[in-house]
């Protein structure tokens, strides 16, 4: 009987997630992780963070942290560990249609994309360009269509829009462009009001989008002892509303932050605590999404912050996952200036140690140049390692059925299993690959002996061609979102 082709990553049902199965990767131990957070609390009762917001200061202040003249606050440990115990310790994104798709906690590793690099790179030729709008949205289009990408970012930066403007534009690619759920750059403050009142009229409405959350809003903060008033202002936005925050506080070792590993971490994990403090204030409950990445440190060579150093990796993770609270995490993206051997071995290390850390949300796959630029043909590569990586740590399956022992003994040591009925059932368990080559070099150089990026680029090409559109908006939304770009830019004197 012959045997049908077998299925692809694409022909599969089921999440897009992963769960070791042989169990987490810790990159420090419990007591370590311990010292760290006992490091932060120190930081922030001793030197304190600088909150440039008066409103956070009044709040921080009414609840016992000693505010001096220079707005720096001390934040005493019994506040922070009362945050603790009110913050969530998960939560649900929700895709367009409300079906819960992205269970935010515990031991998975989600993976997507990441938002505006300024600049494109070409899979086939290595060629650089600014991004434009039509990049958003093929790269919203290919997220949609990726098996294991499970979640979208804009991914570019348009620089064919006026930047006073453009979170507005990549926000109507995404919520038109997937089905997918979304985590959401703006700018500053009038720019999350404009989002918001996108999703909510995409959702419903207010009080549908609440109930049941499909975009994130990542808040990019100063640095783990700066607090800048447009970040806190925003957390304090979304704490009222009970809306996901993603608060991420980046300190870079030897420049804002100790050179060493642990001091640049604790430096910053002071940070993201104080954020959690402010939150719980003013809501208790608010749900927070912390960093599950950090650490990081210029290479003192090149001036350069690389994005897949080895030295933080899983260290932010470990800490978060040892007070239990949701994280966000990078991973999948490269320092290599083009799609080549450098970019995918990159790639592929981050992606399988932050699956093995369980780094629950990870974002940044498709990334080039360290963050500088992206390439579709990277993100298409990005979405065959995870897969892999899926593969690899998935639980064993030790069944009876799995482990066919009649079948052995029906065979005994002479038989052939290629044409067993079993085979034929089971065949399809094993990983089969879509961009990674594994025919003959005969057949590899008959069909043109093209290079990964060669075959990344191809697939995008076929996807964006033939992929399925996600259904259209309602009119009524549609036009509420049209309307709200046009009042942005109208106030923007556009």
């Amino acid at each position: 009987m012959p045997i049908p082709a077998p299925a692809r990553d694409s022909d599969r049902s089921g999440p897009a997630a992963i769960t070791p199965g042989a169990g987490r990767w810790n990159r420090t131990s419990a007591d370590g992780c311990a010292r760290l957070h006992a490091a932060a609390c120190s930081i922030l009762e001793r030197t304190g963070v600088r909150v440039d917001h008066p409103e956070a200061r009044r709040l921080l202040a009414a609840a016992g942290a000693r505010v001096d003249e220079a707005d720096r606050v001390r934040i005493p440990a019994e506040l922070v560990a009362e945050a603790l115990a009110v913050a969530p310790k998960a939560l649900t994104l929700h895709d367009r249609t409300g079906r819960p798709a992205i269970e935010w906690g515990g031991e998975t590793a989600w993976f997507g994309p990441g938002s505006d690099c300024p600049s494109i790179i070409d899979g086939r030729t290595g060629d650089r360009r600014l991004a434009t709008l039509d990049d958003v949205r093929a790269g919203i289009a290919l997220v949609d269509a990726l098996p294991n990408m499970a979640f979208a970012m804009s991914m570019f930066l348009p620089s064919d829009v006026d930047g006073r403007v453009a979170d507005r534009h990549q926000a109507v690619a995404m919520l038109t462009g997937t089905t997918k759920p979304l985590i959401v750059v703006t700018y500053e403050m009038a720019g999350l009001r404009d989002v918001l009142a996108m999703a909510e009229a995409v959702a419903g409405g207010a009080g549908e989008l609440a109930a049941r959350p499909s975009v994130a809003w990542y808040i990019n903060v100063t640095r783990g002892l700066l607090l800048d008033a447009d970040a806190v202002d925003r957390l304090l936005f979304l704490a009222e509303r009970g809306l996901p925050a993603l608060w991420i506080p980046v300190t870079s070792g030897g420049t804002t932050g100790p050179v060493t590993l642990a001091g640049t971490l604790a430096v910053n994990h002071a940070g993201v605590l104080a954020g959690l403090v402010i939150a719980q204030l003013v809501r208790e409950g608010a749900p927070v999404v912390v960093p599950g990445f950090g650490g990081d440190a210029l290479d003192l060579r090149t001036t350069v912050d690389p994005y897949v150093g080895p030295d933080p990796k899983g260290a932010a993770e470990a800490l978060a996952h040892h007070l239990g609270l949701p994280m966000f995490s990078l991973g999948g993206g490269a320092d290599s200036k083009v799609v080549d051997g450098q970019a995918a071995a990159e790639a592929a290390a981050a992606i399988l140690l932050d699956a093995l850390a369980a780094g629950q949300v990870t974002h940044d796959s498709g990334y080039l140049e360290s963050g500088l630029a992206g390439s579709l043909a990277q993100l298409a590569i990005c979405d065959e390692l995870v897969g892999w990586t899926r593969a690899a740590t998935a639980p064993l399956d030790l069944s009876d059925e799995a482990l066919a022992l009649d079948l052995v003994d029906e065979l005994g040591p002479d038989g052939s299993f290629l044409e067993a009925d079993h085979t034929l059932a089971h065949y399809r368990s094993r990983w089969y690959p879509t961009l990674l080559d594994r025919r003959s070099r005969g057949a590899w150089a008959a069909a043109g002996g093209h290079p990964l990026g060669t075959r990344a680029a191809d697939r995008v090409d076929a996807i964006l061609a033939g992929r399925s559109i996600p259904p259209p908006l309602p009119e009524a939304a549609s036009a509420e979102l049209r309307e709200i770009v046009a009042r942005a830019e109208a106030r923007a004197g556009l």
